[in-house]
């Protein structure tokens, strides 16, 4: 609208210079009126030029316009671009369908430390993988799904059984044992757990972590069994330590054998000392008479004049308070063994709850009065040593809790 305004305006001007040249033609002209005239004249021609360029270049904007949005249209209809839009869906698929195999691969992994016979597990993986080979998605990600249900039945079966199996003669008792190793009945909820359990008196034992590696390491990490721990330390008794991961993982590849969380070893060595990311996890101080359990790994300094140091997931229970909510892993929510590492007064507890639900083991830790608990590792891992393995021996571990005698 101010374009045509302007134009206007200048058009008015152009008409008034020739109306004034017409009248005066024959009349003799002073030089300030040529001088108005022209610049009349000239501001008419020049304005209207202006605009008639402005004009112009707004017509030919619309128009490269008009083209870039055919040639869009165009392009979209073309073959190259629906080729890329299919690749990005394949993609796509492959990418889920190639994270679930290895999720549920380590799941099978896991499977066969419980089970001696994994050849349906292992032939529908098998073939899974072939379909995924193929890149048939659609197949490969049927049979997945239809495996990882299977694993589920299965686990679920062995739990059943296991809980089946509990010997007669096993005592049920919510009474943490004073003193070395008690395997009992838990009652929470009107449901029984079996608990392996071995208790230390801090007055009479120095808690300690070893570790097979010297210092910090990210891949190829020495591991060693839980009765090599137990053996080169003289100690009495022992439980696996902190996650880790394991070679037989896919996922765990350029990293075998390493792990994230804070660790004082035995010799004084912390570990991952600088990992931040990780220091929000709780953690467990072992000192002279006593033991200290923090909420994140960031509430303590890096002391070497303590026994040990340890740091895991999840806290289970804080000032005889269960701490644990409710997660959205899997491995959290299903039934298995789990470990702990707890404390009551002056007292030091190692075992397993097993046959629970992480939130279980919390309620059981509650039930035998524990003052703080925490989660340790366990699923193939799962390793407890007194006088002998009472659970295990799992595959071989990084690093390990002992109890030695002062």
């Amino acid at each position: 609208m101010k374009t045509v305004s302007i134009l206007k305006n200048l058009q008015t001007i152009k008409k008034s210079a020739q109306a004034f040249l017409k009248k005066h033609i024959v009349e003799e002209l002073s030089v300030s009126s040529i001088v108005i005239l022209l610049i009349g004249i000239g501001v008419g021609f020049y304005g209207e030029n202006i605009i008639n360029n402005l004009s112009s270049k707004n017509s030919r904007l619309e128009k490269q316009l008009e083209k870039v949005s055919v040639d869009y249209t165009s392009l979209k209809s073309q073959d190259q671009y629906k080729i890329n839009q299919t690749l990005s869906a394949t993609m796509s698929a492959m990418q889920k369908t190639f994270s679930d195999s290895i999720s549920i691969y380590e799941k099978l992994v896991d499977l066969k430390t419980q089970t001696k016979d994994s050849s349906s597990f292992d032939s529908l993986f098998a073939e899974s993988i072939k379909y995924l080979a193929d890149k048939n998605y659609a197949s490969a990600g049927a049979d997945l799904k239809l495996l990882a249900g299977n694993i589920q039945v299965e686990q679920d079966k062995l739990s059943a059984a296991q809980v089946a199996a509990i010997p007669a003669n096993v005592p049920q008792s919510n009474s943490a044992p004073g003193s070395g190793f008690s395997q009992q009945q838990v009652n929470v909820d009107g449901k029984n757990f079996l608990v392996d359990i071995i208790a230390a008196d801090l007055n009479s034992t120095r808690v300690i972590v070893d570790t097979a590696s010297g210092g910090d390491c990210s891949n190829n990490c020495p591991v060693l069994s839980l009765s090599d721990y137990v053996s080169r330390n003289g100690a009495f008794a022992g439980i696996n330590g902190s996650y880790f991961c394991p070679a037989d993982y896919p996922s765990c590849a350029g990293k075998t054998g390493s792990f994230d969380l804070l660790v004082m070893n035995k010799n004084k060595v912390y570990f991952n000392s600088g990992n931040n990311v990780y220091s929000t996890n709780p953690a467990v101080i072992f000192g002279s008479g006593f033991v200290r359990f923090v909420s994140q790994a960031l509430q303590w300094g890096r002391d070497t004049s303590i026994d040990g140091v340890i740091s895991n997931y999840p806290l289970l229970i804080s000032g005889g308070n269960i701490v644990y909510t409710d997660s959205s892993d899997p491995k959290f929510n299903s039934v298995g063994p789990r470990s702990f590492v707890a404390a009551k007064g002056n007292t030091v507890y190692i075992g397993f709850t097993l046959n629970a639900t992480m939130g279980e083991s919390a309620k059981v830790m509650q039930a035998l009065g524990m003052d703080n608990a925490m989660n340790l590792d366990e699923g193939g891992s799962t390793a407890l040593w007194y006088g002998g393995y009472k659970l295990g021996p799992g595959r071989n571990i990084p690093n390990a809790v002992l109890f030695v005698h002062k």
